[in-house]
Parts: C-alpha cells; structure tokens; sequence
C-alpha cells in the first residue's frame, strides 16, 4: 500500500465553466467530494500539488486526507482529467471512505522474474492481457500493485487470476471466470493460430 499523504483544500462556492477558468488561472482546480451517503462537496486544490502527486504514481490507488477548511476527510481519488495539450491536471473525482470502507479499485499489475521463464528465454513474448485489475478491497488494504511471477513458465502457459496473490479480503470485480493476466506466446503458436484463422476464413 503506498503512504498516505494530506492536502489543503478549500470549498468551491461558485460552480461552472467560467468559474473553473479562473480557478485554473489562479494555480486551483476544482474538485468534488462525494460518497458515504453524503451531499457532494464541491472544493477546490493547488493544481501543482495534485499534479505531483499524479506523476509520483499509485495516485488511484492511495486512500488521502482533505483538509478542508479545518476538517480532515479521508478520500480515496476515483477519476481525474488532464488537458491532452498542456498536461496539467484539470479536475479530479474524490471518493470518501471512513474505515473499513470497501472500495472497487484498478490496480496495476507488475511482472517479474522474467529471465527465469525458459518461454521467454527461448525467445517467447510475454502477452500481457490485463494492465490492470479491478478490485473488490478494502480502503485500508488497497494494495500499490500485484504481482506476477513469470518463474518457470514456458510457452504456452497461461496465468490466470487464481494465479495472483491478492491481498487478504480482496476480490476481482469479475468474479464469474477465472479471467486472463497473462499468456507466454511463442512465434510456432503465432503460425498455428494464424493458419487456423485462414483456414476459417477459406471455409466461411
């Protein structure tokens, strides 16, 4: 689980397009609070202390604490837009969560041991399926990323989800199949599967 952080940020009064404008202008973007049977809370944050905290990584996936105004509220970031040009961050989603919250989270997924698969030794390609995984899990127990362990896999070999270590009480949001991470592919298989297909192709 990555470390908690804490950032400032005030109530947004005023709501709009015009309104964000001059918020952007000023080094603020706006944002909303929202969850736990509460009213959304429009705020507003310092663009460049949420934009580093974005470029440091495992923003999505880190539960934070708002001081707004003087009270700490615990959150959890859920969605957040950056301007395709200039790449600053323009407006971000915050999900609250008090303790023992359960929360539904993409958490990306890190391969290692790479040069221990003989698939890939022998010149295999490691096919990732999934990037990310969606989680059941929770807020408090959010892990940073799951890992794969490519050790003695060969070519042909497939990881499932039931392969992965999750963290205790976390389940894939997809739970009716034992889904795809990950398949060691090799150039002989790539051939079969492309005659295969042509061959389907001539029979339709």
């Amino acid at each position: 689980m990555s470390q908690s952080y804490e950032l400032k940020a005030e109530t947004r009064e005023r709501v709009g397009k015009g309104s964000s404008r001059e918020l952007r202008r000023n080094g603020l973007i706006p944002a909303v609070i929202y969850g736990d049977k509460q009213a959304p809370l429009s705020i507003v944050l310092s663009t460049k202390e949420v934009t580093m905290k974005i470029h440091a990584g495992g923003f999505m996936t880190t539960v934070a604490t708002l001081d707004v105004n003087g009270e700490k509220i615990r959150v959890l970031p859920k969605d957040y837009q950056l301007d395709p040009v200039r790449d600053f961050t323009m407006h971000v989603d915050f999900l609250r969560v008090s303790k023992g919250s359960q929360v539904s989270v993409q958490v990306p997924v890190h391969f290692e041991n790479e040069e221990k698969s003989p698939g890939l030794k022998q010149g295999g390609t490691l096919n990732i399926v999934r990037h990310e995984v969606e989680l059941n899990v929770s807020a408090d127990n959010i892990p940073e990323f799951l890992t794969v362990d490519l050790s003695g896999l060969k070519i042909g070999d497939t990881v499932h989800i039931s392969d992965v270590k999750l963290p205790a009480g976390a389940t894939p949001v997809i739970a009716d199949r034992d889904f795809t991470v990950a398949t060691i592919a090799g150039r002989a298989q790539e051939v079969e599967v492309e005659e295969e297909e042509a061959e389907g192709e001539a029979e339709a």
